[in-house]
């Protein structure tokens, strides 16, 4: 019995697939890095430590969750992804001002965020991910 071919993935899709990808992974290794910081250094607050730590971790999962979910073409990874670019956007804008503000950060958020979100309105990715789940 033939079995259909599945649909290849536009470009526009592997581009915001490979973007999510790379922020999973930096969330990742913030992790890692919060984790060697609390076994190596006294935090101020502990509470407050684990609490970031806790956030941190949450958000790691929720956006490798969003990547599986544009590889398998979900319906649901748009709302998702667009809700995280907005969070990031928000962070970047905050890195742009204060005493402690951080221009490189900031910059170093913003533009893949707003890549993803013009990438998700992408006429390819908007027909990839608009199929019914099985």
């Amino acid at each position: 019995m033939d079995e259909p071919e599945p649909a290849r993935r536009s470009r526009a899709l592997i581009a915001l697939a490979l973007l999510l990808a790379a922020e999973a992974a930096l969330l990742w290794a913030a992790v890692v890095w919060l984790i060697l910081e609390l076994l190596t250094d006294q935090p101020t607050s502990f509470a407050s430590a684990l609490a970031i730590l806790a956030l941190t971790v949450i958000a790691a999962l929720w956006v490798s969750a969003i990547v599986v979910g544009t590889l398998r073409g979900r319906t649901w990874i748009r709302a998702a992804a667009v809700t995280w670019q907005l969070v990031q956007v928000f962070v970047a804008i905050g890195c742009f001002q204060g005493l402690y503000a951080r221009p490189d950060l900031g910059w170093a958020l913003l533009i893949p965020s707003v890549l993803v979100i013009v990438l998700l309105f992408a006429r390819s990715v908007v027909q990839a991910t608009s199929r019914r789940e099985p």
